[in-house]
């Protein structure tokens, strides 16, 4: 997957194809633009340290490094990795599902621009944000909205099909009990849904 979204951030690609032949653009011009204001409902809550999965072009940890909040992204794709470094932000080119340092010390996780939807399953996901973040710490997603309800589809960019899933503001609630999370706030801003999801201990 990690080659599609280098061809995406490279422009050679901005449409996401759907199984019944449905296309969708892909915001590249808003991942590789400044942070929007919509974007600050995310980072005026992050006090550090910061996870981002799927960094893409690093708007998200640059504009938090500039502020002197610890943050890290990761991103399967080495172009977004790239980028990140090129805006002042630091990231690594990692699997989301594999080793990652800090792992259960991560006060705040980032799934901006959709991230929630990365390997077809968000309880999976959930989990293992889960994993990744401090007791009581905040997973901060971009769901979409209310009405959407959860969807999964295999897709494709250029070249092999992916699994992807998209989760609508109604639907993220039961997600996130049964991957140990509480709502504390869903945000709207400008069109944009954004889940804020509290870490609960989960007994042994």
């Amino acid at each position: 997957m990690s080659g599609e979204f280098d061809a995406a951030l490279l422009g050679a690609t901005d449409t996401l194809h759907l199984p019944d032949g449905r296309r969708l653009s892909l915001p590249i011009d808003r991942w590789s633009a400044a942070p929007s204001p919509a974007d600050e409902q995310l980072l005026r809550r992050c006090t550090g340290p910061v996870l981002d999965l799927g960094c893409g072009p690093g708007r998200l940890v640059a504009a938090l490094s500039h502020r002197g909040v610890v943050a890290l992204g990761v991103d399967s794709s080495p172009v977004a990795v790239r980028l990140t470094a090129a805006r002042g932000g630091v990231a690594l080119c990692r699997d989301i599902f594999g080793r990652l340092p800090a792992e259960g010390r991560w006060q705040q996780v980032l799934l901006a621009d959709g991230n929630i939807g990365i390997g077809g399953d968000p309880v999976v996901l959930l989990r293992r944000v889960h994993r990744l973040l401090a007791p009581g710490g905040l997973a901060m997603a971009e769901v979409d909205p209310p009405g959407t309800g959860l969807r999964r589809e295999r897709v494709r960019l250029t070249g092999a099909a992916f699994d992807w899933a998209w989760v609508g503001a109604d639907a993220v609630g039961l997600l996130a009990v049964v991957s140990g999370f509480r709502v504390r706030e869903l945000i709207e801003h400008g069109g944009r849904w954004f889940a804020l999801l509290r870490k609960e201990v989960i007994d042994a």
